[in-house]
């Protein structure tokens, strides 16, 4: 019971922060919303973005870098969908026969969000609206409507910092996942854990930074429940502009990472594996970056190791590459990068402490 009163508090206090203190993002405290990432955007990407209504952007609140690749026809649900503008980037992506669902528990996000359907569908040449907004709370998306095994893919913009029971959120986005779907969401992590102090801050609390995970617990967090080891897309150091969250946040340091990770079929078959790229793969057609660790060429086939096998086998991506399943470990592994599971959390902790000095 405790717990539970302590979670509608911080509701409360996030509902007020993003639904009537926040105007604008030139409102937020530090550049948790305007953290350059470390890769361009893709073409396509950027092309929905400018269709996207003007009035929608202004109320944009996210960090880092949210688009996957490959959306055409796929069902897409946005924890914690604000203003809309992700979405509607979405929309555009997925196509006609795709769907969106924005999730938002703020009455006043909801209301701005699906003023705008109807405009975007007309913009986007669509017969009918392919996006949808739903009011509800991430750690009970069933309440909202949203079945389980439905979608092929959730994102998140840097929202899951602002919920107390992360463990439950992740837990229900993989119920909500297809097999082979996936989880792809840029969030805020701190360099130790952060003290519950912090929690208490309404301002900490409502630009993250009390709420961050510390980043040693993403891939335990992961894998407890059964995803995939978490693959880094993008990080960026968080700057905080006001010296007295600096005086409060003390010796914590904060990054935005934007990490994908799937939800791999239990019984798929886990071994190393030579595979091609095709260059099928939209907006890639030379290469595909994976992530921070994985760079395929077109037409060069390189060894991956078990569970990336087991990813690019299982997933949307299976179509984009020629996979040979592999019994020896005999070629040569120069070609790709082989990291253990600890990596691509690594290069984050990396940020954290070289702008810490």
């Amino acid at each position: 019971e405790g717990f539970k009163r302590a979670a509608e508090v911080k509701k409360t206090s996030e509902i007020n922060y993003y639904g009537s203190r926040l105007e604008t993002s030139d409102d937020l405290q530090t550049n948790a919303a305007c953290s350059m990432p470390s890769r361009t955007l893709p073409k396509s990407a950027c092309e929905a973005l400018k269709q996207v209504h003007p009035d929608v952007c202004k109320r944009y609140f996210g960090c880092g870098l949210v688009i996957p690749e490959k959306l055409e026809g796929c069902a897409v649900l946005d924890l914690g969908s604000g203003s809309g503008r992700d979405c509607y980037v979405f929309s555009k992506l997925v196509g006609e026969r795709g769907q969106v669902i924005g999730l938002d528990m703020t009455d006043v996000m909801i209301v701005a969000s699906q003023k705008y359907v109807q405009y975007h569908q007309e913009k986007f040449g669509y017969s009918k609206p392919n996006t949808v907004f739903v009011k509800g709370y991430m750690e009970k998306l069933s309440d909202a409507g949203i079945q389980n095994n439905s979608l092929d893919v959730v994102v998140s913009n840097c929202v899951i910092c602002l919920c107390p029971d992360k463990r439950t959120v992740i837990s229900e986005a993989y119920k909500v996942l297809k097999e082979g779907g996936e989880l792809y969401y840029s969030d805020m992590y701190a360099s130790k854990a952060v003290p519950d102090s912090f929690k208490e801050d309404p301002v900490l609390w409502g630009e993250g930074m009390a709420g961050a995970l510390y980043w040693r617990d993403l891939i335990t967090l992961m894998k407890d429940i059964g995803f995939s080891t978490p693959h880094l897309v993008a990080g960026s150091h968080i700057v905080v502009h006001n010296p007295e969250l600096q005086r409060k946040t003390g010796d914590v340091k904060y990054a935005s990472g934007t990490y994908r990770i799937f939800k791999i079929p239990q019984n798929s078959i886990k071994t190393k594996a030579l595979v091609t790229y095709k260059g099928t793969v939209p907006d890639c057609a030379e290469c595909f970056e994976f992530d921070a660790s994985h760079y395929f060429k077109t037409n060069v086939p390189v060894e991956v190791g078990a569970e990336m096998a087991a990813i690019l086998q299982n997933t949307r991506f299976s179509t984009d590459f020629n996979i040979s399943m592999l019994e020896t470990t005999g070629l040569n592994q120069s070609s790709t990068p082989q990291v253990n599971v600890m990596c691509c959390v690594h290069i984050l902790f990396i940020l954290l402490i070289r702008f810490s000095l």
